[in-house]
């Protein structure tokens, strides 16, 4: 027995150690305004930086803070999905920090895209491990001091009232002593590096700064409570109430859409699910949905009209 339970124990370890998936998190400000940010209410930088990313988080959501070194910019929170809602797969998320017309500092999403393997930060960037130190490059430096040992004895002997000198040397025990200090210094910042087109990924953009596409579980559902509508009025008036609430793919507006059986009651909810679609630039799928000409070109011209 216990040498099936120990067998059992080697079989299964290689599973039992891989590693959970992690996801990162950076946030740069656009204006180069420099900030502090606690996650979870744990302060991520000692030091004001304009371009913070941390790495290894293992939560999918987190409640984040940034406090700006200019207090008179104030404090910015905002609770940021690090999982995808709709996979459930860990993601490298960013995040910008961008003013209003007004003046005043937003924290906007900006991209979301699978985590690389061998990601290498820009230089100028300030790179943490959640709940470690600091990861970004440094140079050191390293110095040396050599001191020389030796062994020589001085004394006076008094023998008989004869003052006798003695010097004794051991020239096989003289000898040095070498002391290395090494010294990091890290350096962090702020990166030019930060392209927009550069981090697009159409599986995991927001139609606001607080939405992501339904999950697979939640969309099923407000599909069998849509259908369960009894008139079309019914079903139309609880799918605009489901959007007014969550966000929605392409893809599953055409699910929606597909729900109707009335041409009128598709087009009405196509055109109110667009401002709410995650994806917009596959918006062109949901023209499927209709039979009618005239249906695909009255929301083709509602589309380009906003």
């Amino acid at each position: 027995m216990k040498y099936t339970y120990v067998l059992l124990v080697v079989l299964l370890f290689p599973f039992l150690s891989m590693a959970q998936p992690t996801g990162d998190l950076t946030i740069f400000s656009e204006d180069g305004d420099k900030f502090f940010l606690v996650l979870n209410g744990q302060r991520q930088n000692n030091a004001a930086q304009t371009n913070v990313r941390i790495e290894d988080l293992n939560q999918p959501y987190y409640s984040a803070k940034i406090i700006f070194e200019n207090t008179a910019l104030g404090e910015l929170s905002k609770n940021i999905a690090i999982a995808d809602p709709s996979t459930n797969a860990m993601m490298d998320v960013t995040y910008k920090i961008k003013k209003d017309g007004s003046g005043k500092a937003k924290l906007r999403y900006f991209s979301a895209i699978p985590p690389a393997q061998s990601y290498v930060a820009p230089a100028d960037v300030y790179v943490m491990h959640y709940g470690g130190g600091p990861v970004a490059g440094g140079t050191v430096t390293q110095q040396t001091t050599t001191t020389t040992v030796g062994t020589g004895v001085n004394a006076n002997v008094n023998v008989n009232g004869v003052n006798v000198g003695v010097n004794i040397n051991d020239p096989y025990a003289n000898g040095t002593v070498t002391q290395t200090t090494t010294t990091t210094t890290t350096t962090s910042g702020y990166s030019e590096g930060y392209h927009e087109e550069h981090h697009s990924h159409s599986g995991s953009h927001r139609a606001s700064d607080e939405c992501y596409p339904m999950n697979s579980n939640d969309f099923e559902q407000a599909k069998e409570t849509i259908k369960n509508g009894t008139y079309a009025e019914t079903m139309l008036s609880t799918a605009k109430s489901i959007i007014a609430s969550n966000c929605l793919s392409a893809e599953q507006v055409l699910q929606v859409c597909n729900l109707f059986s009335f041409e009128d009651s598709k087009l009405e909810f196509a055109k109110c699910a667009y401002t709410r679609t995650t994806d917009r630039n596959n918006y062109f799928k949901v023209v499927n949905a209709f039979t009618f000409s005239s249906s695909k070109d009255e929301l083709t011209n509602y589309i380009s009209s906003h």
